[in-house]
């Protein structure tokens, strides 16, 4: 975790820019980044909150879909690159998360932003619900930069 310009903690993650991700001028396709958006989502879970967000899907049965999105494309991403992927929490509302998410060039330089929004939902009933007391807690240590 780092602190990001505005103070808000930022998690970030290394990631190569595969083939697959490549339209045929060898740059990142667009919708590619709603992947790689979705994986640093998935990697912050995992590795920043502690929480296993497969068990959270699969076991605990609570989704996180995506009702907001809006993403800014300042520069490509090549073919071999090794970008990082960040997160930061904008806000955190009883029912919804606000996530910031960027992608960095080797050089810093900001390729694309992203801000959504993601509501809890109970995977069964595909209604949205409170942030799971245990979700909730981790998410606010981390916006506090808290380790423990």
């Amino acid at each position: 975790m780092t602190e990001s310009n505005a103070g808000a903690t930022r998690f970030a993650t290394p990631m190569l820019i595969r083939f697959a991700h490549c339209d045929p001028a060898g740059i990142v396709y667009f919708p590619q980044y709603l992947t790689l958006f979705n994986g640093v989502v998935e990697d912050w879970f995992n590795q920043a909150l502690q929480i296993s967000y497969s068990r959270l899907i699969t076991v605990d049965r609570v989704g996180l879909p995506i009702v907001r999105l809006e993403c800014d494309f300042q520069a490509v991403s090549p073919l071999g690159d090794t970008v990082e992927l960040g997160l930061s929490v904008v806000k955190l509302g009883t029912r919804s998360i606000t996530l910031r998410i960027d992608c960095l060039g080797p050089d810093g330089q900001l390729r694309v932003s992203c801000e959504k929004v993601l509501v809890f939902m109970n995977l069964a009933t595909h209604q949205s619900i409170p942030a799971p007391p245990h979700v909730r807690l981790a998410i606010e240590r981390f916006m506090r930069g808290s380790k423990d």
